[in-house]
């Protein structure tokens, strides 16, 4: 015999109305009250009773520096969209500032709304900020992030392994002294990011300089200007630069160029997405190309067997990249060692 808001309602000893209320995540009902109602609700199998119908695409905001309207995110969404469409969902986009004075009660919404299973674009979140997203009733993916120790399953970017395979491709044209354009803002994957680019040195026994570091404001105007006053102190430059993203490199090749410095034959550059236009760019951009749609697709399909399958154990995807070359690298005549 299924279980009754009715009955939940006499078990907890709250009104058929708050009952409702708390299980459909509306506005109203305090926390406190809420998480006892769940609470029991679970217990009782309501909440796996009922049927999810939405996918809620949770844009979660910390700084706004990284999420913001590139064609990245714009990608990201569209693959979620088609994806949930082909599967029977409705996609639901909601974005969630932690700036913002409703950032709470919007949070205990969404973490309170059975009806929908939710998708977490975590690209801006640290380990404990994920915390807040423990007391989810419906089955929730963490999309573009990964946490040790979150029990949620992820699907993000391979991030150490492109960046690696991009050092790589610099030094197989013969660079040696190769420095990283690197956002202030620190994110899970400009992490992972700058891994790839330590491990990929380390490996072939490349010192690691840390002058060819150059931190960045990650926006078009902020790394063009941190990059223009970083070359107005006319540094030792390294032979080419890999970038945490497209954005800080194309900016930073905006910079080098009015400072004199001729892309590619004084310095190399390689970014980090593919954005549209990179393929434009003068020169056009060497870059590692992310599959975007791809990786909304595939978050969908993993939330779908959370929703039907229930919990197991959790998993890390990892999308992987495919490294484009274009005109922001030329060929150094090589030297014998490394």
């Amino acid at each position: 015999m299924k279980t009754s808001i009715r009955q939940i309602s006499q078990i907890t000893g709250f009104s058929i109305a708050t009952v409702s209320n708390a299980l459909n995540g509306k506005k109203g009902v305090n926390k406190e009250t809420a998480e006892k109602i769940l609470k029991v609700a679970k217990a009782h199998g309501y909440l796996s009773e009922r049927k999810i119908t939405n996918i809620n695409f949770v844009i979660c905001k910390k700084s706004g520096d990284i999420i913001s309207d590139t064609p990245f995110f714009s990608a990201l969404i569209e693959g979620v969209e088609m994806e949930s469409r082909k599967c029977g969902y409705r996609t639901v986009i909601q974005k969630l500032d932690q700036s913002s004075v409703e950032y709470e009660s919007i949070l205990e919404g969404i973490l309170n709304d059975g009806a929908s299973g939710i998708l977490l674009l975590a690209t801006e979140l640290s380990e404990e900020d994920i915390k807040d997203f423990e007391r989810a009733v419906s089955p929730l993916v963490i999309v573009d992030s990964w946490y040790t120790k979150s029990k949620f399953d992820a699907v993000l970017i391979n991030n150490t392994d492109s960046v690696t395979a991009a050092v790589e491709y610099l030094i197989g044209k013969g660079h040696r002294e190769i420095g990283y354009l690197k956002s202030q803002l620190r994110i899970k994957n400009f992490t992972y990011r700058a891994q790839g680019y330590r491990r990929a040195l380390l490996q072939r026994r490349i010192p690691i300089n840390e002058e060819f570091q150059v931190k960045l404001t990650p926006t078009t105007e902020g790394a063009y200007r941190d990059m223009d006053s970083y070359l107005r102190t006319s540094p030792k430059l390294p032979t080419a630069f890999v970038a945490d993203n497209d954005i800080i490199a194309l900016a930073a090749i905006k910079a080098l160029k009015q400072h004199g410095y001729k892309v590619p034959q004084d310095i190399s550059v390689i970014g980090f997405d593919d954005l549209p236009f990179c393929n434009i760019s003068s020169p056009s951009l060497t870059t590692v190309r992310v599959f975007k749609q791809d990786m909304g697709r595939l978050a969908v399909r993993k939330l779908i067997d959370r929703i039907q399958n229930g919990v197991g154990i959790n998993t890390k995807t990892e999308i992987g990249t495919e490294f484009i070359e274009r005109d922001s690298v030329c060929e150094l005549k090589k030297s014998n060692g490394g």
